[in-house]
């Protein structure tokens, strides 16, 4: 897995671009930035941006712990940071708890930080991905068992602004789902909402006869761009998805 994740991550990173990992707990970042060599702080100022942004979180869900807990939209505290805040939103529009968007929510929030002080920034969290970049990507797509597994890549276009790219697997990784999709793919107009619609979306599938009925949710929610899910030898899309061959 880790060898699948080091060249997953040497493959996102496009020519002129520079690189480098940030750690903090469960929250393990893969950075690129372009236009300008790296200084030699940037990793350890992420670090502690993110340190900062993990105690927040951290903080309100030792005095609400149901946050962490449930499965369902929630209302959040008006005392809730704002990345807490903004996890519930995105839940809340995908219909799941707000736990499913933190992964997603890292990335966006590392991503826009770096955005302060450079027009290039790509952050990758576990499969999640915050994007903004003036040239097309091309991620690659790993779903498990399923034959299109590390064979197909979703080509994104530059947008008008950050989006997110995220991945639920009911087989792959640690995030909890309750489907059996290999692979449910969104981009959205941030990594938050991504993640968290990625996993209402991967929920929605236990056989091939629910991918027309799991695309058709996902593509109605507001800020969500497009959709790719696969289940074996099955897959279904909608939206801004262009598939290419790795």
């Amino acid at each position: 897995m880790e060898h699948s994740l080091r060249n997953y991550r040497r493959q996102l990173c496009p020519s002129g671009m520079n690189s480098f990992s940030v750690a903090v707990k469960e929250t393990d970042l893969w950075v690129a930035v372009g236009e300008q060599p790296i200084d030699t702080g940037l990793p350890k100022e992420l670090e502690q941006f993110i340190w900062r942004q993990r105690r927040l979180l951290e903080g309100y869900i030792a005095e609400d712990p149901f946050f962490r807990e449930t499965l369902d939209p929630y209302a959040v505290s008006v005392t809730a940071p704002e990345i807490a805040r903004e996890m519930a939103r995105a839940g809340n529009i995908a219909g799941v708890g707000p736990m499913a968007a933190v992964a997603g929510a890292f990335a966006h929030y590392a991503g826009m930080w770096l955005l302060q002080n450079f027009s290039q920034v790509i952050v990758e969290n576990g499969g999640d991905l915050f994007l903004f970049c003036p040239q097309a990507l091309k991620v690659g797509i790993y779903a498990g068992d399923s034959p299109f597994s590390g064979k197909l890549a979703v080509r994104v276009e530059p947008g008008q602004g950050p989006r997110g790219l995220c991945t639920s697997s009911g087989k792959v990784g640690p995030s909890l789902s309750r489907g059996r999709a290999d692979a449910a793919v969104i981009l959205a107009q941030s990594a938050l909402l991504a993640d968290a619609v990625a996993t209402a979306t991967g929920n929605l599938v236990q056989s091939a006869g629910d991918l027309e009925r799991a695309v058709e949710f996902a593509g109605k929610l507001p800020g969500v761009e497009g959709v790719l899910i696969i289940l074996g030898d099955k897959m279904a899309a909608w939206g801004r998805i262009r598939l290419e061959e790795v």
